[in-house]
């Protein structure tokens, strides 16, 4: 008997590595599974055992489960269906199931019209994958209607990039969570796999728990060591964002192959690259604001080397495949170690050598506590939600729920969604309601992820600062028992990069950095939901009651003005007369206002008049820098200050959830004094209104509404800085 089943295994690893073979295209048919990947396989295919798969990227976990797909759909088992989190990581999924003669096909947001094809192609048995996202597990149509089919007809499982699941990691998606009812409803004997190469132990024991693994005495756990010998880590510290920026335009073409250059923020993407375009560096942009076309466009360019890299934010990570990556560059430290391991992870797949390299900022820490603060939300705001949804006679859609708590709607989105899997809410046709089960706020655990996401974002500090080797840095932070220096970081093995950048690229990147003025796009909608909440506006905001475009100095998340700016603007800062180089920057955006094709001096038709004076917004915490600020505009531009916009009695503090919310704390709160109401009647031209910042517009769009109804026939809004 035993003689038996070694021989039907030695049979399946014959037809394991065939499938291989054809997958990574190898005609001589050579290609040989890891130890590892066979065991894995086995489990699933022979044993139909749950297998959780921790492996280095590049380790090769999707062939794992496209070998085991093909075994098992040659044994008849029904289609492997595939969680994944990205559109690239499925599109590339599609592209290798093809090379091994597997048939895949997808579900998710962007092709609907398709939905119905894929489930008669499943029915008649000519899928063998299925990709789909998490996000379908919790669709209304998706779950009450596909998914029971999906479950009933699965052959394998996949979960890929399971650190997801767990809120303890880097990149938690509560969408994942609704696995554990796919997991309840397979049919017996139905295998699954679940991989990431970016979980340390607390992580990996809590995907083994939420997939049924940890519990179970067949299960099987394979995590192997997460070395990568192909990988050169270096840091870099320059003194400043234009440093940072000229280094790269000087060294980018150095760099082996194509790459990958990464950023904290949109805004940042953008800026680099630009820049990097205008010297002379073939670069395309890629951020969470791209369009779907254009993403994969930006994919298609690198994946043939027609760009040198892509200028990316995190968009650009989980699935993204090309083995012959050369480089990944970090223009800003990620706040976890583990995001940055998963990120440098893209390179080196396929080469013997690729370039890492990390240029820390000034600004990295506050954008990292800008993301933190988009945690789970207080048990108060929870319970308060919970209430409202308890109270309401129908399903309330997010735009509708949004006015009536204190949440912005993709925090609010991501809170019912842990409260759905936690069973306290439902989402149905036409939105969410209460189940009225009991609940209970796991402060505990909020606090410990709290405290965890701090100690990573001190790892990350350690990581830029280390004198011993940075590759075993990053495997201790993921639990690797088999960390030991890597002999080709920079501080085993010497720096590979020194800090010398030309003076025209850095006179350039000064210059880049250094050019003042943002668009400030004003309010023309109401948010839904006011009446509601005691608010009596909605619709469209009349056209004589609208602020004009306006300009901001700098945005707080630029690494140019962003770096001078948020420290002058931080809540605690000390108050006092604008600064100098600030009030010049100031004048510049103005006279480039004035000028510009919509500007005052252009004489184009639609370009607003001249301002004919300047009102400032009464600020709580700036009222010394706003009240300089108009007065030094009011001075250079030979006009007078006509006043302030002022608080009604005690101000209230405005809210930082939604605009609803905010625009409920604002209601009645501004005031256009007696004194600026005369110094308005009569004016033929817009009025300059000045304020510190804006982060929403509304508190902008209710001044301007005020100032145009005491007769101010226009306003062009000035803001120093922009959030976001």
């Amino acid at each position: 008997m035993e003689r038996m089943e070694h021989t039907n295994n030695a049979d399946l690893r014959t037809a394991a590595d065939t499938v291989l073979a054809r997958l990574v295209g190898d005609p001589s048919g050579a290609a040989r599974l890891r130890e590892d990947q066979w065991l894995a396989i086995e489990a699933l295919v022979a044993d139909r055992r749950r297998a959780l798969v921790v492996q280095r990227t590049g380790w090769g976990k999707s062939a794992v489960y496209f070998v085991a797909t093909a075994l098992l759909r040659d044994r008849g088992s029904g289609p492997t269906v595939i969680v994944s989190p990205l559109l690239a990581l499925m599109r590339n999924q599609v592209e290798a199931a093809a090379r091994a003669g597997i048939r895949a096909r997808t579900i998710n947001s962007s092709n609907t019209e398709e939905w119905g094809a894929v489930r008669d192609e499943i029915a008649a048995g000519e899928v063998d994958v299925l990709l789909v996202s998490p996000e379908r597990l919790n669709n209304p149509d998706f779950r009450d209607q596909v998914l029971p089919e999906l479950a009933a007809a699965t052959g394998l499982l996949v979960v890929d990039e399971a650190h997801c699941i767990s809120d303890w990691g880097h990149d938690f998606r509560p969408d994942y969570r609704r696995l554990r009812t796919m997991l309840t409803d397979l049919a017996p004997g139905v295998p699954v796999l679940a991989t990431t190469a970016t979980a340390n132990a607390r992580v990996t024991a809590d995907v083994a728990e939420q997939l049924g693994t940890g519990g179970t005495s067949d299960a099987l756990v394979l995590r192997g060591p997460l070395d990568r010998e192909s990988l050169s880590l270096n840091v870099l510290r320059l003194s400043d964002a234009a440093h940072r920026m000229a280094w790269l335009a000087d060294h980018l073409h150095e760099l082996p192959g194509s790459g990958i250059v990464y950023t904290l923020t949109v805004a940042a993407a953008e800026e680099v690259t630009a820049f990097l375009r205008r010297r002379g560096h073939t670069v395309a942009s890629y951020t969470g604001k791209t369009e779907n076309a254009d993403r994969q466009q930006a994919e298609d360019d690198l994946l043939a080397n027609r760009v040198k890299a892509l200028v990316a934010t995190s968009a650009l990570g989980m699935g993204f495949d090309k083995p012959d990556l050369g480089f990944v560059v970090h223009l800003g430290s990620p706040s976890s170690p583990i995001a940055y391991y998963q990120q440098v992870g893209r390179a080196g797949r396929g080469v013997d050598h690729a370039e890492v390299l990390l240029l820390p900022g000034q600004e990295d820490e506050a954008i990292w506590e800008y993301f933190a603060s988009l945690a789970f939300p207080s048990e108060d705001l929870v319970r308060r939600t919970l209430d409202v949804l308890a109270r309401a006679e129908r399903p309330l859609s997010l735009p509708a729920l949004e006015p009536l708590v204190e949440l912005r709607r993709s925090r609010l989105e991501t809170m019912l969604k842990v409260l759905d899997v936690d069973g306290a809410v439902k989402r149905v046709k036409g939105g969410w309601i209460a189940t009225g089960r009991p609940w209970t706020y796991d402060a505990e655990r909020y606090d410990w992820v709290a405290r965890q996401r701090r100690a990573e974002q001190q790892a990350m500090r350690d990581y830029a600062s280390t004198t011993d080797c940075r590759m075993e840095f990053l495997q201790r932070q993921l639990d690797d028992e088999g960390a030991k220096p890597c002999g080709h970081c920079d501080n085993c093995a010497g720096p590979r990069f020194t800090a010398d950048t030309s003076p025209a690229a850095l006179d350039a990147a000064r210059a880049d950095l250094g050019r003042p003025g943002v668009e400030v796009e004003p309010r023309r909608m109401w948010p839904t939901g006011l009446p509601a909440i005691g608010v009596g506006l909605k619709g469209r905001i009349p056209a004589d009651e609208q602020a004009a475009t306006g300009r901001a100095l700098g945005r707080l998340s630029d690494i140019g003005w962003g770096n001078r700016l948020r420290p002058m603007l931080a809540a605690h800062a000390p108050d006092g007369p604008v600064p100098d180089d600030v009030a010049k920057a100031v004048v510049t955006v103005l006279a480039d206002w004035a000028k510009g094709p919509a500007g005052w001096a252009s004489g184009a038709a639609g370009a607003p008049p001249r301002p004919v004076g300047v009102v400032t917004v009464a600020s709580r915490s700036h009222p010394r820098l706003i009240h300089s600020l108009g007065a030094r505009i009011a001075e250079v531009g030979r006009l007078p200050l006509l006043g302030s916009i002022e608080y009604t009695g005690e101000a209230q503090p405005v809210s930082r959830s939604n605009s609803a919310q905010r625009l409920k704390a604002l209601d009645g709160t501004l005031t256009v004094p007696p004194a600026l109401a005369g110094a308005l009647s009569g004016q033929e031209g817009p009025v300059l209104l000045v304020d510190d910042y804006t982060e929403t517009g509304w508190t902008l769009a209710v001044a301007a509404r005020l100032l145009r109804r005491a007769g101010a026939p226009g306003v062009l809004p000035l803001v120093l800085a922009v959030q976001g």
